[in-house]
């Protein structure tokens, strides 16, 4: 097992991983799978669009009931290896997807895989279709707040990963001003 988690459990099994949403007890046992079901549907369908896309993401193999087969990718979390050349490609990854319409929802260095020479983009759980400047501003401000909470040289890294953004999405600056609005909220709440 690779991860137990509130929402799913990963397990490697060869080399693909597999995804499945855990059962909520305390949902109606039809509602759940109902729930269950169509959130992996989702989430499949947001990874092929993000690989389009022009994002690294794994293969899907197959999807039944509430599980994912999908590729299994070798490498590190973005977390133990950042720099700010990989926080560069890291704001044009974003930025691609981004431009796809698509909201990753839990943007942190631990869903970003490095493995030596490409960077992938994991875990779409809790993804989303949207091309609004709220929700493109909350993605970027979950992972600003890693950054700041995780790593001691944060604010090189934040700009590192703007410049890759800027690159990537014509809508950018707008996006990181709602950033700044989104943290002000947050401070004075």
């Amino acid at each position: 097992m690779l991860r137990d988690g509130a929402e799913a459990t990963v397990i490697r099994r060869n080399n693909r991983l597999v995804k499945s949403r855990i059962p909520k007890r305390y949902r109606v046992r039809e509602l759940d799978e109902r729930i269950r079901r169509e959130r992996t549907r989702a989430e499949a369908r947001l990874i092929s669009e993000a690989r389009r896309a022009g994002v690294a993401t794994p293969v899907i193999y197959d999807i039944y009931n509430s599980i994912i087969e999908m590729d299994y990718i070798d490498g590190k979390p973005l977390k133990y290896v950042i720099s700010e050349t990989l926080c560069e490609k890291l704001g044009e990854l974003v930025g691609r997807l981004h431009s796809a319409g698509i909201i990753h929802g839990d943007l942190t260095t631990s869903n970003v895989i490095w493995d030596g020479s490409k960077m992938w983009l994991i875990d779409f759980g809790l993804a989303f279709s949207a091309e609004d400047l709220e929700s493109r501003g909350v993605d970027i401000h979950v992972l600003f707040q890693t950054l700041e909470s995780s790593h001691p040289n944060h604010e090189v890294l934040i700009d590192a990963f703007c410049k890759g953004y800027y690159r990537t999405l014509e809508s950018a600056k707008d996006v990181l001003e709602r950033v700044i609005e989104i943290e002000t909220r947050g401070r004075y709440a």
